[in-house]
């Protein structure tokens, strides 16, 4: 988990735009490979997904739909600097980074099974949700979910834009030896922050399983 704050968001510089194409070029060439469905992390995101009663075919962990995508179109477009940031990393390492507006959110973030009373915003299409008893949700204490069935979709109000200047990152995994990946990913990310957002104050942390 990264916290940072005193962002100014906006267009991902070129030189972000450039690393961030190197680095979808790089995972293209190991797709070619290795297919989506049998990259490790993607692998264990899918059982842990069946463990809490969710068919990992028809809601695809974040990492793996934006691989899926990736391998389809060969290109993913440029959105904003914080944005980008995540992707590069989550391409980079096959892992989930969620990218969380911390003004969204009221009170501490909990990752804990769903009762179905919370509330969630899609942010594919706005609309107004309930998640199902027993989905791992990320909540705040006012009951609104910022990330459904764990790492398969974010809301339409926690997602970073311009007026992003305090944001949450997190760096899942469930593979054999994720704690490497993890760690690895958590570097980067703070490397790329440090260079595209200088005048942010930054910290990174370790959550034990």
């Amino acid at each position: 988990m990264v916290t940072a704050t005193g962002l100014s968001n906006g267009p991902s510089p070129e030189e972000l735009v450039d690393r961030y194409r190197a680095e979808q070029v790089d995972a293209l060439a190991r797709l070619a490979a290795t297919p989506v469905s049998e990259t490790p992390s993607v692998k264990a995101w899918r059982r842990a997904f069946s463990a809490f009663g969710v068919k990992p075919t028809q809601y695809r962990s974040a990492v793996e739909a934006l691989l899926r995508r990736l391998d389809k179109s060969g290109e993913i477009p440029s959105i904003n600097t914080l944005v980008d940031i995540g992707n590069l990393i989550s391409i980079r390492y096959s892992l989930p980074v969620a990218v969380l507006d911390r003004s969204s959110l009221t009170g501490t973030l909990t990752v804990r099974f769903a009762t179905g009373t919370e509330q969630f915003v899609d942010l594919g299409s706005g609309e107004e949700q309930h998640p199902e008893p027993g989905e791992v949700v990320f909540v705040d204490e006012a009951d609104h979910v910022c990330a459904r069935r764990w790492c398969w979709r974010q809301s339409a109000p926690s997602a970073t834009g311009a007026g992003t200047t305090a944001a949450l990152f997190t760096i899942e995994a469930q593979h054999d030896h994720a704690a490497d990946d993890v760690g690895s990913a958590t570097d980067d990310l703070v490397s790329l922050l440090n260079i595209y957002q200088p005048r942010s104050q930054i910290s990174a942390y370790l959550l034990p399983n």
